[in-house]
Order: structure tokens, then sequence, then C-alpha cells
């Protein structure tokens, strides 16, 4: 594991590190989106003295020896600012499906980038739970610890008392933690979505494909308002529609409002939503290739205001993380700098002008990067050439 450092020097270290309002220069002045940033924690980084994992699974592991002595700190498919400096990343089920992750611990890690050497710092973590027993059907441990074979975790947002609601995708469901990781009340259903998982269980019929469920959750910049993006068209949808229902964070229920996401073609899929103000949200979009075959990989900013009035969120390309500039040669690559990994599930606001993308690395599967070799977890900011003009209330008010 990364040496543990103080939060402090590792939030000058950052602000040091990032563009933007805090930073000495000002925001950075480009004319297309820029590379600024490079930090990289290795595939192989597990929780220390943690319980053993990956015993179920199978297929070609790049080189990396299965099972594992330790968790892996991987699988990033989702993002949290603390506004110090560190951000609380979400791990998702573990190993692709409910089958082989009956071992991986449910997580959320305490990261902290540090650009200026590269590096990831892994602060520590909590793993989330369900000591009440809130979830009413029998679960993967009979200490309520939860597991990968238990929910999918994929898109996280911070409440107002420091905990968490979570997207899920097996239900799909929406989950709500305290800040200790503990499950506060059940799992709550999105009427008519049924996921394999669910219908499986149930003997409902599903109305969803398999890992299809909520990938991305935004929150709305006062907090009463979640926003839960599904990656897959519903039974009956027009083939690449994404449904985004709104919930109410005060009465725990849905409120009915729902906007459609319209994907490029029907055969790609989201990797994370976040909201810029009341009306805006970033969608990264994706396809399903890695490396060479890694074409479509962008961030859109969508708008639910629906201006044309097609029934559609509109949509504006912001960034194609297959053509990023990169003058600097920052982290050592070309010119022209592209994020090829299958799967790219977390993007987060930093300032006016600058996002960081993190991408799900799938250990030990993926090998986007280098044909052959486990992908690391990367972490990338970004420049952009114009203001989001984002709600001031999205930042956290710490360090802000």
């Amino acid at each position: 594991m990364r040496k543990i450092v103080s939060v402090g020097a590792l939030a000058l270290a950052l602000t040091a590190a990032l563009p933007g309002p805090a930073g000495a220069g000002g925001p950075a002045k480009v004319t297309t989106p820029t590379l600024t940033g490079f930090a990289s924690l290795p595939a192989t980084t597990f929780v220390p003295g943690s319980e053993p994992s990956g015993s179920l699974i199978t297929g070609d592991t790049n080189g990396i020896p299965a099972p594992f002595a330790d968790q892996p700190v991987q699988g990033f498919s989702g993002i949290a600012d603390n506004g110090d400096g560190t951000f609380d990343v979400l791990s998702d089920n573990g190993y692709g499906n409910q089958a082989n992750s009956a071992d991986f611990l449910l997580r959320i890690h305490r990261l902290a980038p540090a650009f200026a050497a590269g590096e990831v710092d892994v602060l520590g973590g909590i793993s989330l739970t369900d000591p009440d027993g809130h979830v009413p059907w029998r679960l993967t441990r009979a200490d309520r610890v939860l597991t990968g074979a238990d929910f999918d975790v994929e898109s996280i947002v911070k409440d107002a008392r420091g905990g968490y609601w979570i997207g899920d995708e097996f239900g799909p469901y929406l989950l709500h933690f305290d800040r200790a990781g503990r499950l506060l009340s059940a799992p709550v259903p999105l009427d008519g979505v049924i996921a394999p998982e669910t219908a499986a269980r149930t003997g409902v019929t599903a109305t969803l494909g398999g890992s299809k469920g909520f990938e991305g959750l935004a929150k709305s910049p006062g907090g009463r308002h979640l926003y839960a993006l599904l990656e897959g068209t519903v039974t009956g949808d027009t083939p690449g529609d994404l449904r985004f229902s709104e919930f109410d964070t005060r009465t725990g229920k849905y409120t009915g409002k729902r906007y459609v996401y319209r994907l490029g073609a029907p055969n790609l899929a989201i990797g994370d939503a976040v909201a810029v103000d009341e009306n805006r949200f970033l969608i990264i979009e994706r396809d399903n290739g890695q490396g060479a075959t890694a074409v479509i990989k962008r961030i859109y900013l969508a708008d639910k205001r629906d201006r044309n009035r097609d029934g559609l969120l509109d949509k504006t390309l912001l960034v194609d993380l297959m053509n990023v500039a990169n003058p600097h040669r920052v982290g050592g690559f070309g010119s022209t700098f592209t994020f090829p990994f299958q799967t790219i599930e977390d993007v987060v606001i930093l300032d006016e002008k600058t996002i960081a993308v993190l991408n799900d690395n799938n250990f030990p599967f993926s090998s986007g990067r280098t044909s052959g070799k486990a992908d690391s977890n990367e972490w990338i900011t970004i420049a952009l050439p114009g203001s989001l003009r984002p709600d001031k209330r999205i930042f956290p008010a710490q360090g802000r």
C-alpha cells in the first residue's frame, strides 16, 4: 500500500498540482480540452490485513495469480469530492458478476491524488454493511457485511450528514448509508424496472439487461433530489434510450418525473452522471472497446430542459477522451492523450473549468493501456476551454 500522509499535506499537494481558482496561476487557459494532471494507482494495490478475495475468478487475469491474499483497491465506479484534497471512491461489485464476487467486500476508499509525483495515496476506507437488517432477503454473509454477490454498487453521492446514497445494478436499487457505511433503510426499487438478479431471486420477469442498472447518480445542488440514470434500455422503450429518474431524498420516494438520455447508438453505455446545476449534467458515454478497439469514450453536457422539444435531454459533446490535447506531455504521454479503457466510470467537477476522470480497471481483467497487462487505476485532470458555469453548491463547503 502507498504510505499514509496527512490530509493537510495532500490538500496542499493537490492544490499546487491542479489548475483552477485555488492555484497560483488561476484557471488554465486552453482552446481545446487539455490534459493537466496524471496519477496512477498500481493494479496490484490491496487493503492491508484484509480478507482473501478472488477465489471464484476464472479466465485471463493478465498474469496476476488468483486468488488474492487481500481485498484489491480497484474497480472505481463512482467518486465524491470531500473538498480537502481527498475523494471517496466507490469500488463496484468486484469481479464482474454476482457469481464470482461473493468474497469481494463492498467498500468506499478514501484516496488522494498526488499529481506532482504521479501517484495516488490510499488513506483508508469503510466497508458497507447492513447491521440492522434492512435488506429483507438473505445476504451472503451472516455478519451482514455486504459483498459483490449482494449488490453491484456503481454510483455514489454524499448526503448532508456525510453519509452516502449509492446506486446499485442488481435491483436496481438506491441504497442509503451513514458515514460509517451502515445501511440506513431498505433498498429502494424503481417501479417497473427489474434486473436479472432480482428476477432470479423473486421470480418476477426481468425488464432490464444484466449489468444495466444505476450506473449514474447525480445530486441536485440543493441536495433535495437525486437523478438515477440506468445504463441500459428498459424493455419496451426505444433502444438506446435510458431512463433518468428523479428521487426525493426527503420522502425517500421517486417523484414520478422521468427524463430520457439517448445514447449515440444502442450498443453504447454510460459510465457516470454528475450534476453541473439544477438542469445540466455531465454524462460519460462509451463503447465496450479497450486499447486498439476503443473508439467512443466521451463526456457530454446534457440538459434536461429539452430546448428542441424532442422528449430527450439535449446533448453537447464536452470532451472526447480519445483525443485530449497534451502539449506539455503530462504523464510521459505524447501530444495527444487517449483514455482507451473499456469502462470509464468516474467524473468529478473540480472547478468551473476543470474536471477529473477515473477509469474502472476491472481488476484483473482489463488491459486497455498495455495489452496483456492488468490496467492500473488512472486519474486524470482536464482543463476545459470554457467555463461550465456550475452552481457553486455542487462543491463541498470545505476547502472551496
